[in-house]
């Protein structure tokens, strides 16, 4: 099992989730998506793709940026496309 965590809040907790380089992935239907808005960044992973990023507010806490997924990965990556993983602040715990 693992959770995403901010101010005491569980954003994101499954037991199917994905370590990747070190990040945790959760499947989108883990994911509280109340607390998550799109964001228009976009970065690029050189055998992931495109990641896409949403800002994270939680009790009055805003973080720019916390989470992204890959929407579209290239194939190698194809295995956890649409999963979210989390940074700059949310604690996870496994």
């Amino acid at each position: 099992m693992a959770k995403a965590v901010l101010n005491g809040v569980v954003i994101a907790e499954s037991e199917e989730f994905q370590i990747i380089e070190g990040n945790c992935y959760f499947p989108p239907d883990s994911v509280k998506m109340e607390f998550l808005k799109p964001s228009e960044s976009k970065s690029i992973c050189p055998w992931k793709g495109v990641a896409s990023y949403y800002d994270i507010e939680v009790e009055g806490e805003f973080i720019k940026d916390g989470a992204w997924y890959y929407p579209d990965p290239k194939e190698a990556a194809s295995h956890f496309a649409g999963y979210v993983s989390f940074w700059r602040g949310v604690e996870i715990e496994k």
